[in-house]
This record gives C-alpha cells, structure tokens and sequence, in this order.
C-alpha cells in the first residue's frame, strides 16, 4: 500500500535493534483516514471470504482492527490481552507469545465466550516481525475450533522471516507494507517490490 510505506518513509524513525517507530500515525497517535484506507484495502484482499470476526491483541490492533471491521459488515472485533484481570472472567483460551517490541514474554488470554467453534476468523495487527504474536492467535482460534480466513498486517519486517513461515504453511497473508531492511544508522526503509 502505497500511502503506508509513503508514511513510513516520510514519519517513521529506524531505531538500533530492528525497532521501527511510528507512533506518529499508526500506534501510539492514530490517523484515522489512514487505518480507513488499511481496511479498505484488506477487504479487497479478502473478498469472497467468509468474516464473522476480527481477532487482534492488545493494545495497537485494537483501533486498526477496529476501523478496519467496518469493511466487513461491521463483524465484532475480539482483542486478546496480555494480562490476566478481575474483568476476565469465565473460561478462557490462554497461551503465551514473546513480544519482539517489549522483549518479554505475556500470557494471550481471549473469554471463551467471544472465540467460538464456528467462527471465521480475521486476525489484524499492526507489525509482524518474528510471527509469535501471530502463532499465539493462530493457536486460540485453533483451540476454540475457530478458521482463520486470512490474517492482515500493517507492517511486516519482511528481513525477520515471521510473515515467510506463516505463507508456508498456507495462510492468506496480507501485509501492507513489506520491509525489507532497515539502516538506523542512515534511518533509511526498504520496502519489498
């Protein structure tokens, strides 16, 4: 997407240790217009496709995920969280992920009661490095006996290899901006063709 790696280039700051910042716009302050466009462009991708939620985890999908469901009939979105809390109660699906950005490990917990056999799942978040975020998800929807349509990502760091694995073992992955490499030293992107 064309208007995401604009920004990218033009918002985003390259920081030591493959960090990307882009808090400007996309994860700490939102541009609205911009996360409309992502959803926009993840319904083409997934046309045809049956969606009867969006799966995301705390806390940056939650407002692309968000805006994005409007493109899809307006289909609940579920956000999973990092924490256990007195508001989760019930049974509830739970794994772990280790998180690239916060270099820690968090448990993912999702209610049963919002994660069912039947559902048809959209899994949206914003980065993609290594994929264990994404594994984690992929694994809630498998123990709740729920399909994972197609998973949506606004950023992928491409050179980190998560988003090749998860194409291999056959999911629908749409990233809308692949980068390639990243140069802190110069603050320089590059994106996949």
């Amino acid at each position: 997407m064309k208007e995401l790696e604009e920004r990218i280039a033009r918002e985003g700051t390259v920081k030591p240790g493959n960090v990307l910042k882009v808090d400007a716009f996309l994860n700490h302050q939102c541009d609205v217009a911009l996360f409309n466009a992502m959803g926009a462009a993840w319904a083409e991708h997934f046309a045809g496709k049956t969606i009867t939620k969006i799966l995301t985890i705390e806390a940056s999908g939650i407002g692309i995920a968000c805006i994005a469901a409007q493109h899809f009939g307006d289909v609940p979105v579920v956000f999973a969280k990092k924490a256990q809390s007195i508001n989760l109660d019930g049974d509830q699906y739970v794994t772990r992920v280790f998180s690239f950005t916060k270099q820690k490990e968090f448990p993912v917990i999702v209610s049963k009661k919002f994660l069912n056999a039947g559902d048809h799942i959209l899994i949206i978040d914003d980065f993609l490095a290594n994929g264990q975020a994404l594994a984690g998800l992929i694994e809630l929807c498998e123990d709740a006996g729920a399909t994972v349509e197609g998973i949506g990502i606004a950023i992928e760091k491409g050179f980190q290899g998560g988003g090749d694995g998860l194409r291999a073992e056959g999911y629908d992955l749409d990233s809308l901006a692949i980068i390639d490499s990243m140069d802190a030293e110069t603050g320089t992107v590059a994106f996949r063709a």
